[in-house]
């Protein structure tokens, strides 16, 4: 069965920021982007022709797709940026990309592949392709993230493309890249020196760090008046819970103590393992529900859910009202 390829409405929002950018009117495409915006899934057609109107009002510019790219913020990719924020190095965000990037593109797409001192992320052929501007801007923002996360790191060793460009669009690639690009190859890849899966991720971006610091409110309000280790299980938290296995075990391993230890730690503030969850968990969807750029999808899997009838139960149970109910409330 073919795989079918979208992208979900946030990531429309990259190409109304360049046209801010660029301050470029635009017309009836704004009115477009903005409906879009709001959707969990646009289908790959409608936003290759967005992105191509949006990129035609820049018809000197050469590869303004790349341009698109640079725009990237941590909105754009919804719950894809919440999840850096639970991991530590560059590899582990490299799977946390692969494992839900279904919310992104609504199937897995991503190969990882270690070779020859190399590591690669690339992705295969579709029976509906993005196309090379779409492409051009997607592995463009995907390498301008990783810059401002880690401080303008050294280049990547080489990025591969679908398709081909002119001789000047050519060169504007390897000059944003600052490095070989191929051309018509049978994967669009990026490929980055091994030792950079263990380069720290240390969150530089301010967007980055005010989603962080509102995930930490919303657990200081689960659990008031902390100390440095309850401050510690909280981080562990956010990571338990982007793994979908949010137990009293796997929290006490991570902390290196036993499950009874952490249990009476918990007892100090008259919670039982099972109530910090529940708490921690609702402060946090009101948080993620004030996030347009998540659907209720995602939010459930930010949370550790299964899935996302799993959390509405969870959600009536907490609240007494639906998620979204309470989410209209909260944007009204």
């Amino acid at each position: 069965m073919a795989r079918v390829v979208r992208v979900t409405g946030a990531w429309t929002g990259l190409l109304t920021d360049w046209l801010d950018q660029q301050h470029l009117d635009a017309g009836l495409l704004r009115p477009e982007l903005a409906r879009w915006s709001a959707q969990d899934n646009v289908p790959v057609a409608v936003w290759r022709d967005l992105l191509a109107r949006g990129l035609a009002l820049c018809p000197d510019s050469v590869a303004p797709e790349l341009g698109v790219g640079s725009c990237v913020r941590p909105g754009h990719v919804g719950v894809l940026g919440y999840l850096v924020l639970a991991s530590d190095t560059l590899g582990e965000a490299m799977l946390a990309y692969q494992r839900y990037e279904t919310l992104f593109y609504g199937t897995t797409l991503a190969e990882i592949d270690i070779k020859g001192g190399q590591a690669e992320m690339r992705w295969p052929r579709s029976d509906n392709e993005l196309g090379q501007q779409a492409d051009g801007a997607a592995i463009a923002a995907l390498v301008t993230f990783l810059r401002r996360q880690l401080d303008n790191p050294p280049p990547p060793s080489s990025v591969s493309f679908l398709e081909s460009v002119g001789p000047d669009a050519a060169r504007a690639y390897e000059t944003f890249f600052g490095c070989p690009v191929t051309w018509n190859d049978s994967h669009v890849r990026v490929r980055f020196p091994l030792e950079y899966l263990n380069i720290p991720m240390p969150r530089r971006d301010p967007t980055l760090k005010e989603l962080l610091d509102r995930q930490a409110q919303a657990l200081l309000r689960a659990l008031p008046g902390s100390s440095e280790t309850e401050r510690q299980l909280q981080q562990v938290l956010l990571k338990l819970l982007a793994d979908g296995e949010p137990t009293l075990q796997r929290a006490a391993k991570a902390m290196y103590m036993s499950p009874r230890t952490l249990q009476r730690r918990l007892a100090r503030h008259q919670l039982s393992w099972q109530q910090w969850l529940d708490r921690s968990r609702e402060q946090l969807a009101r948080q993620y529900l004030a996030d347009a750029s998540l659907s209720l999808t995602d939010i459930a899997l930010l949370l550790g859910f299964s899935e996302q009838s799993a959390f509405t139960r969870a959600y009536r149970r907490w609240a007494g009202v639906s998620p979204g109910r309470d989410r209209r409330q909260i944007s009204g």
